[in-house]
């Protein structure tokens, strides 16, 4: 944004600056975006909990037991970019009421399956339905928010994420101790019907077809935007490749999410395994990393809007290599509390890398095309998703169980992606972007 952009918005921010805050429509849209990331990310948690006693039930090698880990990643990397272009064609409150019943009907479906050939089926069918709700939300926050709150909402929607995932072992556990994994499933499949109904009601496409907010409202929404077009236009993969740096945000959140979706997914079994951690002190040491994520997703865009404005880069790369040296100290230690407090340090600076990257593309793509820019650059997590699993099942089971590979694939993945980020330029504004 240019300095005169920023005189241009400083009047209304003045004169607003004494009414007291006020409840507003886009709080309760970023709302009912919140509690379906939770939902979302409670579903998925599932499985990385349940997966050690799966791999029992059916003998599965740690090689298998990564694919099914990888199934959900599988499904959910592939309809990322059509979700991204749904929600640009239908509008994201179809499109995600839709997703929300499919993912949440496949959950239930996973507690009653007999074979791991009908555990992979409906694994990856839950993540195609799944994947289609990010880019969604995306878009939701870009038409929704004007650009100057937008990171900042984003921060708040993303440490939902967190927040489900670490919600996950402390229902999920009581859930599996007393009636076994397969009700835990069944279990999700409530919260999702009742979210989706949510959402139909009030979550509107954009703020002029919502009979919820207010013209003035309305109006600020409008006067804070990047562009002005027809949020409905379609708009196609070739129309996101011409956005300035989106191969470097592809690579950056590709390589990062190597790491990330390793500390998620196999955070359960390497407790349980390597350091013989029972059911009970997993569920409360394994949530401990994603409760701190929910504050660290929230004080990342903090920090990116506030402190490095004009230098998005230094929080990204901080994020990335604290978390790389937490790792390194989590496994090396022999003490459980310092084992316990860096993967719980770990969570929230790996959380926060999220709300500091998205502030890049958020506030340098015009929020017309966020949709299916969004969900290009999401895919790049989620196939990263789909083959971190994998891989550290194949090193595990060439290990003999050990995690030293693993933990450097996942430190090593954090360094590489934070050279990735000197790449990009300090500053990016959607002036700068192709529409």
């Amino acid at each position: 944004m240019t300095p005169r952009d920023d005189n241009q918005l400083s009047a209304p921010q003045e004169n607003m600056m004494p009414t007291p805050f006020s409840w507003k429509a886009r709080h309760s849209v970023l709302s009912v975006l919140f509690i379906t990331w939770i939902v979302s990310h409670m579903d998925r948690m599932v499985m990385s909990i349940a997966i050690p006693y799966i791999a029992a039930d059916f003998q599965l090698s740690s090689l298998a037991s990564g694919f099914v880990l990888s199934a959900f990643f599988a499904g959910y990397s592939i309809s990322h970019i059509p979700g991204g272009l749904l929600a640009d064609r239908f509008g994201v409150r179809r499109v995600t009421t839709i997703a929300l019943l499919w993912w949440s009907a496949f959950t239930a479906l996973t507690g009653s399956v007999g074979s791991l050939a009908q555990m992979l089926f409906a694994r990856l069918f839950f993540g195609l339905g799944e994947g289609i709700f990010p880019a969604c939300a995306f878009k939701t926050i870009s038409v929704w928010f004007p650009l100057r709150e937008r990171a900042t909402a984003n921060a708040i929607m993303l440490s939902s994420n967190a927040l489900g995932t670490a919600l996950a072992p402390l229902i999920v556990v009581g859930v599996m101790a007393t009636w076994g994994w397969r009700a835990a499933f069944h279990l999700m499949f409530i919260p999702g019907i009742i979210i989706a109904a949510i959402y139909w009601f009030l979550v509107a496409d954009s703020p002029a077809k919502s009979r919820r907010i207010s013209p003035q409202e309305r109006a600020e929404i409008e006067a804070g935007s990047d562009d002005k077009g027809d949020d409905t236009a379609k708009h196609s993969l070739r129309d996101a490749w011409q956005q300035p740096y989106i191969l470097r945000y592809f690579l950056i959140l590709f390589v990062f999410d190597i790491a990330f979706w390793g500390f998620t997914t196999w955070l359960p079994t390497y407790l349980v395994k390597a350091r013989g951690f029972s059911l009970v002190e997993m569920g409360a040491a394994a949530s401990l990393p994603f409760f701190a994520g929910t504050l660290g997703f929230i004080v990342g865009g903090f920090v990116s809007d506030r402190l490095f404005p004009a230098r998005r880069g230094v929080p990204i790369i901080a994020t990335e290599l604290i978390s790389a040296a937490l790792l390194y100290i989590m496994f090396t230690t022999q003490s459980t509390p310092v084992l316990i407090v860096c993967q719980t340090l770990a969570g929230f600076f790996l959380s926060a890398f999220f709300s500091t990257f998205w502030a890049y593309p958020m506030n340098s793509v015009p929020s017309r095309m966020m949709g299916v820019t969004g969900g290009f650059i999401n895919m790049a997590g989620q196939l990263a998703a789909f083959l971190s699993p994998l891989a550290i099942g194949y090193l595990l089971d060439m290990s003999s169980g050990g995690f030293g590979m693993t933990f450097a694939l996942m430190i090593g993945s954090l360094i590489v992606s934070s050279i990735i980020v000197l790449s990009l330029p300090s500053r990016v504004t959607p002036a700068t972007a192709i529409a």
